[in-house]
């Protein structure tokens, strides 16, 4: 086969990468490790900046989105015993969308089989040749067959752990591994609060949050050599219980969990995000912990940085914004680490702070619940500076 761009990696990176390139007349054929149904599944963030919404609904994504989703206007946190709100929509003249990323995924499928996009499920043993020339190809195997794609660029959209990053030499990496991990459930029961709720409490982090009006997601700090197994529905709503301000508990509805599992947090940043006709973008090139709600967000806007770059090259010859990708996408990108690293700081409970520690970050938080200006950094922050 041969295509325009060969996108390694069918997540919402690559999806959208093609579906955009599309729209606007470049064609692409998408390559994806896993079947379809194990990406569908996958439970991942459920954020979206106003900016990522906007983006959706430009390239007809956005109906079920804006019927389904939830808007908020302003996320709580509690420390102390006692909560605040900050109010997006007063402090920095937007909102976000809580929308699941499966859902988007959903979306972005349908879209796709709607257009005849080529999508290859199931497609392994994959490799990048001759990313360095003008005639870069990729290999992989399918059903037991080895086939090829020449193309005229290659997108990494395939995640951490994907054959793309590695493929780039002198690649520097900047990384910060955290000292324990979230617990996360899944609960067919309506959500505690209007709102997303960050705690902050000496027993450990907590958050809740939600999918939509019958489906919630509830967070606990962990150490990272806990263990699934030990940890009984009855325990997780017992411990969540112990971390919110008591105010709150009442209204905690209890369910079966659908879901269970275990996440480490790490900040990881990959420098440059291009090498010859290979561009990264996603969680090929970076990851941020969850705190911040910006990992799928900066996957959206390094996609917009590289389908304007490729539609201005086949367009009009113009080589400017593919060249500077890298930098381009990075400023976002170290952007958004930078406030992941700080919400992560400020509401989790490290093993060297002790009490002096958690006084600080209650000091921080007590500030931030009295300042304008420190709000307005905040909701600037978490609904997204503009692309």
């Amino acid at each position: 086969m041969r295509t325009q761009v060969a996108i390694i990696g069918g997540g919402p990176a690559g999806s959208l990468l093609s579906h955009i390139l599309a729209a606007h007349g470049v064609e692409s054929v998408v390559l994806e490790q896993r079947s379809r149904e194990y990406v569908l599944n996958r439970i991942r963030a459920g954020v979206l900046e106003q900016g990522s919404a906007k983006v959706l609904r430009e390239y007809g994504l956005g109906h079920r989105m804006d019927r389904e989703g939830q808007v908020h206007d302003g996320i709580f946190l509690a420390y102390g015993g006692q909560r605040f709100r900050v109010d997006f929509a007063e402090r920095a003249g937007s909102s976000v969308m809580i929308y699941g990323q499966s859902e988007v995924q959903k979306d972005l499928y349908a879209a796709l089989e709607a257009s005849g996009a080529g999508v290859v499920d199931e497609a392994e043993e994959v490799a990048l040749h001759e990313i360095d020339t003008e005639r870069p190809f990729v290999t992989y195997t399918r059903s037991g067959d080895r086939h090829r794609l020449d193309c005229d660029f290659v997108a990494g959209c395939d995640g951490y752990y994907g054959v793309s990053r590695p493929a780039i030499p002198k690649l520097r990496s900047y990384a910060r591994e955290y000292p324990f991990g979230w617990l996360g459930i899944l609960s067919e029961t309506p959500p505690i609060d209007r709102e997303l709720i960050y705690a902050n409490h000496e027993r450990g982090f907590a958050l809740c949050s939600m999918r939509n009006p019958m489906l919630s997601r509830y967070y606990l700090q962990c150490s990272l050599d806990t263990a699934l197994g030990d940890w009984s529905d009855e325990r997780f709503w017992e411990e969540l219980i112990a971390r919110l301000p008591g105010g709150l508990t009442g209204a905690l509805r209890r369910g079966p969990s659908i879901e269970k599992s275990i996440a480490p947090l790490r900040s990881f940043v990959a420098e440059p995000m291009q090498h010859g006709r290979l561009f990264l973008a996603g969680d090929a090139a970076h990851i941020v912990p969850p705190t911040g709600a910006k990992g799928l967000n900066l996957a959206i806007s390094d996609v917009v940085y590289l389908a304007r770059a490729l539609v201005g090259y086949y367009d009009k010859g113009d080589t400017t914004d593919l060249d500077a990708y890298s930098e381009t996408a990075l400023r976002r990108v170290w952007g958004a680490v930078r406030f992941s690293w700080w919400m992560t700081t400020l509401m989790h409970r490290f093993p060297d702070h002790g009490d002096f520690g958690q006084r600080i970050q209650e000091a921080e938080l007590d500030y931030l619940s009295r300042s304008e200006s420190a709000q307005v950094a905040m909701a600037e922050n978490y609904v997204g500076l503009p692309l």
